[in-house]
């Protein structure tokens, strides 16, 4: 075959002769911390009551394969073949029918028996110093297009045809909580949906993460009394979005310059000294502006507005070059601009809906419901294990990386497995510049103490 290197052609010969050789490497990592937090043997323990006879494949060693193949980038049941060509590292893997029916098999106790086992992988990884300081929740709703006949499936307010999940995240963690498969046709402001979500995000948190303050974040769809009232009830701090109705434009006109503070950025810095974004931006408090008595009392509602950048279009509540947005809190502090800050970080929860899509929620790939239902928790079981392994056994930019990164930097190296003896070795390759890397994450993974119980 010729090849095209710096100008010149150069004939090399393609042979398949090798011996040893394997790849998505990478696997192996996320393959051990299942092992290692539970994931392999909790979710068996769920399935076993519904399993009518005996398999060369545990029901919990089907269920982390599918885990391990959704990071390495597949969709359909059927990427498994991805593993189970490479019996040398990752076994004997089940076939897509064994796969198939073990999915088939997870009814309303199932899927809550997954759910408990996510949260005793949570509560494990927790203990290893994966959990963040304060429990910090956001909730969010996203569309996932269908493009065939699927149960449940519907047509959504953007003209398109799928499902519309509501889903919950932990704030400083790139794993996930839980979330509420719904029909496209459902609403982004459904009270009683985003409370189910966020009581099935509480539920997955360990007790010990709920004994400080605790704070519900979400868009403006958020903004309804189902949800502000539950937080209420239960002693849970909230920050949502609020709509600029007309009383509220009213409020920011009577608003002082004096009374307009500095925005900051995420990272600290003010945002007009921010080398990278020195547009103007401020905050003040309309809460003395407004009559907010319909909602819970300690009530605040707060305003910021920033220059738009150019060519942004403005909308007809934005004057002077000003956009306006508000959020309602019940949050204590004078410290406006820290508060801002708090709120904008509500705006990470799309990066972890992204990461999802990247991890197969983008397509459910069943007909049934209840199928893609258990689909989505696996997917939600997938970020879980990518997120702890990128704070427990990952440095640097890694730890950092989006999961298609991670893909070709690190998952998918390839390696060659050398046995000699009674032991094994997989060599990866010394020019590849990831190769320490994922070495190095190895040999993390097997430093950390075993945890509790």
């Amino acid at each position: 075959m010729k090849v095209n290197r710096n100008g010149s052609l150069e004939t090399v010969e393609v042979t398949a002769d090798g011996e040893g050789f394997c790849s998505q490497a990478g696997a192996l990592l996320l393959s051990n911390l299942c092992d290692r937090l539970g994931l392999t043997e909790a979710p068996g323990e769920a399935l076993a009551p519904t399993r009518q006879r005996r398999s060369a494949h545990a029901d919990g060693e089907i269920l982390r394969d599918l885990v391990v193949m959704l990071i390495q980038g597949g969709e359909h049941v059927s990427d498994l073949a991805a593993l189970r060509d490479q019996p040398g590292l990752f076994g004997e893997v089940a076939s897509d029918s064994t796969a198939f029916r073990a999915i088939e098999r997870i009814g309303p106790a199932e899927l809550e028996g997954i759910k408990a086992a996510r949260k005793l992988v949570r509560e494990r990884a927790f203990e290893l110093g994966a959990g963040p300081e304060q429990p910090v929740i956001d909730v969010d709703a996203s569309l996932l297009g269908a493009h065939s006949d699927k149960e449940q499936a519907a047509g959504n307010y953007k003209g398109g045809f799928g499902f519309h999940p509501m889903l919950c995240y932990l704030e400083g963690s790139d794993a996930a909580l839980d979330g509420v498969l719904r029909p496209g046709n459902a609403g982004s402001n459904t009270g009683a949906d985003q409370v189910a979500a966020i009581e099935a995000g509480l539920e997955q948190l360990p007790p010990d993460s709920l004994e400080g303050e605790v704070l519900v974040r979400g868009d403006s769809a958020a903004c309804v009394h189902a949800v502000v009232d539950f937080c209420r009830e239960g002693a849970i701090r909230f920050s949502v979005g609020h709509d600029i109705t007309a009383p509220v434009r009213e409020a920011i006109a009577a608003v002082p310059d004096s009374a307009w503070e500095g925005a900051i950025s995420q990272d600290g810095v003010p945002v007009a000294e921010h080398p990278t974004r020195p547009r103007k931006a401020y905050v003040a408090e309309l809460t003395e502006l407004l009559d907010l008595s319909a909602w819970p009392q300690g009530s605040r509602l707060i305003c910021r507005r920033e220059r738009a950048h150019p060519g942004a279009q403005l909308s007809l509540v934005d004057t002077d070059g000003w956009r306006h947005t508000c959020f309602l809190t019940d949050q204590k502090g004078d410290d406006l601009a820290e508060l801002d800050r708090d709120h904008r970080a509500h705006a990470h929860v799309e990066q972890r809906i992204e990461d999802s899509k990247a991890l197969g929620l983008a397509k459910l790939p069943f007909r049934s419901f209840a199928m893609n239902e258990a689909w989505m928790q696996l997917v939600l079981a997938a970020q879980d294990i990518l997120g702890f392994a990128k704070v427990l056994t990952l440095t640097g930019e890694l730890a950092k990386a989006k999961p298609q990164t991670l893909r070709y930097r690190l998952l998918h190296q390839a390696g060659r497995l050398a046995r000699s003896g009674r032991r094994t070795r997989l060599r990866l390759a010394r020019h590849w510049p990831w190769a320490t890397d994922l070495v190095a994450a190895c040999r993390r993974l097997d430093a950390l103490p075993l945890p509790a119980g």
